[in-house]
C-alpha cells in the first residue's frame, strides 16, 4: 500500500484558533472541509496532543483563518512547528476576536470562518470537531494556500502531529 496516495487529496493550509478562558492559541492545519451548506457546517481534524485541541474541547468554539499563497514559511512555522505551551503564538500577530470570541488571525489571511462545536468524533490520535458556522468573512483578494503549493513551491515540511505526516522509512 502506497500511503503517499493520500498526499494527492486536495488540502488547504489554515490557522485554526481557539481559547480557554483568557488564553488563546492557534495552529496550522490542513484537515478542514465543508460538510453542509444549510446550515453551514464545517469539520476540522486536530491532533489530541496539540494545545489548540484542549482549547476547542473546553470552549466548544474555533476559528479557521484561510492563508494566502504569499504567507511566509516562518509565519506558518510559528503556528505549526512551535507549541503554545512554550510561546505566545499571537505575539506580534494581528488578530481580532469573532462573534464567539475565538481569535481570528488577520496577517496573511484572505478569509475566515468561525464555528461552534456541535459534535466531536474520536479518531484515535485526532478528534474531528464538527462545527456550525456562526460567522465568516472575506478579508482581501488572493489565492488560498494549498497544501500542494506549500510543499512544492514553498518547500514546506509536515509536522509530526499533522494528519498527513508519514514517517520516512530508513532503508
Amino acid at each position: 500500500m502506497n500511503l503517499k496516495s493520500l498526499h494527492k487529496i486536495s488540502y488547504g493550509l489554515y490557522v485554526v484558533s481557539s481559547r480557554k478562558g483568557e488564553k488563546i492559541n492557534g495552529q496550522t492545519a490542513n484537515a478542514i472541509m465543508q460538510v453542509t451548506s444549510e446550515p453551514p457546517i464545517i469539520a476540522i481534524g486536530i491532533n489530541k496532543q496539540n494545545l489548540t485541541h484542549e482549547y476547542i474541547k473546553v470552549s466548544k468554539i474555533f476559528s479557521v483563518s484561510i492563508l494566502s499563497q504569499e504567507t511566509p514559511l516562518n509565519f506558518i512555522g510559528k503556528f505549526g512547528f512551535k507549541s503554545g505551551r512554550d510561546i505566545n503564538k499571537f505575539e506580534n500577530v494581528n488578530h481580532q476576536f469573532g462573534k464567539a470570541q475565538s481569535p481570528i488571525v488577520l496577517d496573511h489571511t484572505i478569509s475566515y470562518i468561525e464555528a461552534r462545536v456541535i459534535q466531536q468524533i474520536d479518531c484515535g490520535t485526532h478528534t474531528v470537531f464538527v462545527g456550525e458556522v456562526i460567522d465568516a468573512d472575506l478579508l482581501r483578494e488572493g489565492e488560498p494556500m494549498t497544501y500542494a503549493y506549500y510543499h512544492q513551491i514553498k518547500r514546506g515540511t509536515t509536522p509530526k502531529t499533522a494528519p498527513t505526516y508519514l514517517k520516512e522509512k530508513k532503508l
